[in-house]
């Protein structure tokens, strides 16, 4: 058996990871500006991560969510108290697209209704809602296809208002990424945010604030959506939550109420899961990683602002998107295999950084030193 091809794979072998640095297997170190697309959140192999998993795979490390896991209620209450949304409830499951269907799903749930707002640019999964409502035609099979999704211009309060106007007692919810990942780093205005606030509550549909990627601490605050100044009725959260280990979930507004059987998970909040969990959530509170995320991401976006080649320098905190002009395309690749630093991207021009919240500025002068040499 062969493994199915659908990634494109660079020729390395990670071999060995620490903080913000990897190394491959032939020792060669590299640095980590990518996070393994945003789920490193506290840095490679933390001491503290490890020590939590290694102990609680020593008392168990799985048994069915049949029964009570006191895990699964502390995680909920650090959660509630590091994002400061301490009256809402905690599903957990096990990626992002799991919980961004598991959120529309609760949200239909709720009113009774079908139809769903998502954005241009928009990525919200795989499974099968949650790829409904990803605004890319290639990876939406005929079987996810719906005409319970429309798709708005992202940030058009125009567009918005006007199909509020006239649909608006059909919408189930409406979602949406605080700061688009995929879509190419773009941030959602707080003036936007606040309307989709006023009319989900106008009309009694959902606000579903999709923060697997733009949450947990990366934009300096817990959740992106939290910079518009009003609370979303659910949230949505992976990648950095487990800081490497397959854990997400949703947090549920106190108006959404829970009955048996009406969402449920084999794996979704398992001891180790709930381990990892905690001890992200822990590490973010004790090192105050999300003021380091707006200090190092503040003076990586002001620095990268003056290079002139560069187009424009979106996003906030740790979640940077570099646009760069179309005879640079090669800067991503040669930063890899040159400088030897990870970076992500949007295409067809976009540079994506996610590193960990808890990268240094040292480690930021390195990456700006790469970046600026490619466009002397």
């Amino acid at each position: 058996m062969t493994l199915f091809d659908v990634y494109p794979l660079n020729d390395i072998i990670i071999d060995k990871a620490q903080g913000s640095y990897v190394w491959d297997d032939k020792g060669q170190i590299y640095l980590d500006m990518y996070g393994g697309h945003a789920v490193i959140s506290i840095g490679h192999t933390h001491p503290h991560y490890v020590k939590r998993l290694e102990d609680q795979l020593h008392k168990v490390g799985f048994y069915s969510n049949s029964v009570k896991i006191p895990l699964q209620v502390q995680l909920a209450q650090k959660l509630g108290e590091v994002s400061g949304k301490e009256d809402y409830h905690l599903f957990l499951c096990n990626s992002g697209a799991e919980a961004n269907e598991n959120a529309l799903k609760l949200a239909s749930f709720y009113n009774g209704r079908k139809k769903i707002i998502a954005f241009s640019k928009a990525f919200h999964g795989r499974t099968s809602l949650a790829v409904a409502v990803t605004d890319n035609p290639n990876i939406v099979a005929p079987v996810n296809q719906t005409d319970n999704v429309v798709f708005l211009p992202f940030n058009d309060e125009a567009a918005l208002q006007k199909y509020f106007d006239k649909n608006g007692n059909d919408i189930s919810s409406v979602i949406i990424e605080g700061i688009q990942g995929v879509g190419g780093i773009n941030v959602a205005s707080a003036s936007f945010l606040q309307l989709i606030r006023s009319l989900c509550d106008q009309y009694n549909a959902v606000y579903i604030a999709d923060s697997v990627q733009c949450g947990y601490g990366r934009t300096g605050k817990f959740y992106s959506h939290d910079f518009s100044g009003v609370d979303a009725d659910v949230y949505t959260m992976a990648k950095g939550m487990g800081n490497g280990f397959p854990v997400a979930g949703i947090s549920i507004a106190p108006k959404l109420k829970a009955k048996h059987f009406m969402l449920g998970t084999t794996f979704g909040g398992n001891h180790l899961a709930c381990a990892a969990a905690l001890s992200v959530l822990e590490i973010i509170e004790e090192d105050a990683l999300m003021s380091n995320a707006t200090e190092v991401g503040s003076y990586l976006i002001e620095e990268l602002k003056k290079m002139p080649k560069i187009v424009e320098v979106r996003g906030r905190g740790l979640m940077i998107g570099i646009v760069l002009p179309e005879e640079l395309k090669e800067v991503k690749k040669n930063l890899l295999f040159k400088h030897k630093i990870f970076t992500g991207e949007a295409k067809p021009n976009v540079i994506r950084l996610l590193p960990a919240l808890n990268i240094t500025k040292e480690d930021a002068d390195i990456f700006l030193k790469a970046i600026a040499e490619e466009l002397a």
